[in-house]
């Protein structure tokens, strides 16, 4: 039998050397007023990556969060995200982002979408930049100290092609956080991802809020077979594909569950089951984005 890891106290190696722990607390839709509560529980309970977005307007309150948790800023990864019509104002938006955080670095810092939203007509994008123009600007950060690590988020195959075959890009990207569950697992995506040593960070890994997939009949009996929530089930087989993973929730008790992983793992048998679910859907699409930007184009399966 496979020797079980230690998943709480597990990281994953960048190709910048730095090591992201592969279980954090995911922020996205949390109501305003919760956050402050469940990034301290979370770091308080052991976990020690935060993922935040300047887009997802509660930066404050995970900065308040991490201060009220007593953990050392030192011992805690976190990710923050440069928004769309922020791109011709890279370094502004860093300086914002950690203003906010009330830090004075952050480990790293994601191209949130490859969307350069013009800030005059968000219906509209620049036409005279792209996220190709945006990631040269990001580069620029790295000396800075502000930044540790950059990396993209939402980026497809194509786009990712895009990006690493211009002049400009000298810094392969770190990481790419994309959803990834079950019913979006991307695995093209992701060995492409493997091949170019960008790691995956999966967000909305257990389908977001009110998932069906906690309503799999197939899910279901394997968490009952495991003793473990069907959270538990959809983390583990995150993690044992490679990437790292940021549930979110603001409930105490499952914070804590999500966390809770030592001791045990699937086995081949049981990932084949999950790998073989047929059904696909995604919790974020791109059609609110400008009329005429697509960053999905359901090649990445």
């Amino acid at each position: 039998m496979a020797s079980t890891l230690k998943h709480t106290k597990q990281t994953f190696k960048l190709n910048t050397g730095a090591e992201i722990p592969a279980i954090g607390l995911g922020t996205w839709q949390s109501p305003p007023g919760q956050v402050r509560e469940a990034v301290k529980v979370a770091l308080q309970h052991g976990y020690r990556h935060i993922d935040t977005a300047m887009a997802y307007g509660n930066e404050k309150e995970v900065g308040q969060g991490i201060k009220d948790s007593g953990v050392p800023r030192s011992e805690i990864w976190v990710t923050t995200k440069l928004d769309n019509p922020w791109h011709k104002r890279v370094q502004e938006g860093i300086n914002t982002s950690l203003e906010s955080l009330g830090i004075d670095y952050v480990d790293l810092y994601l191209m949130h979408w490859p969307c350069s939203s013009n800030p005059d007509d968000m219906s509209k994008v620049y036409d005279d930049w792209n996220f190709v123009d945006t990631w040269r600007e990001m580069q620029k950060l790295v000396p800075s100290g502000k930044v540790k690590n950059i990396g993209v988020s939402n980026f497809a195959i194509k786009n990712l092609e895009i990006l690493l075959n211009d002049k400009s890009c000298k810094i392969v990207p770190a990481v790419n956080q994309v959803e990834l569950h079950p019913n979006c697992p991307s695995p093209k995506l992701l060995d492409y991802c493997k091949k170019k040593d960008i790691h995956a960070t999966a967000y909305s890994c257990l389908g977001s809020t009110d998932s069906p997939l906690y309503k799999n009949e197939a899910l279901i009996k394997l968490a009952e077979k495991k003793g473990k929530t069907v959270q538990q089930v959809l983390l583990m087989w995150g993690l044992q594909r490679g990437t790292s993973v940021i549930p979110k929730s603001v409930t105490a008790s499952r914070i804590q569950k999500n966390f809770d992983l030592d001791g045990w793992e699937l086995d081949d048998e049981e990932l084949a089951k999950i790998n073989g679910m047929r059904e696909r859907f995604k919790v974020c699409g791109d059609a609110w984005l400008p009329a005429g930007t697509k960053v999905f184009f359901g090649d990445d399966e």
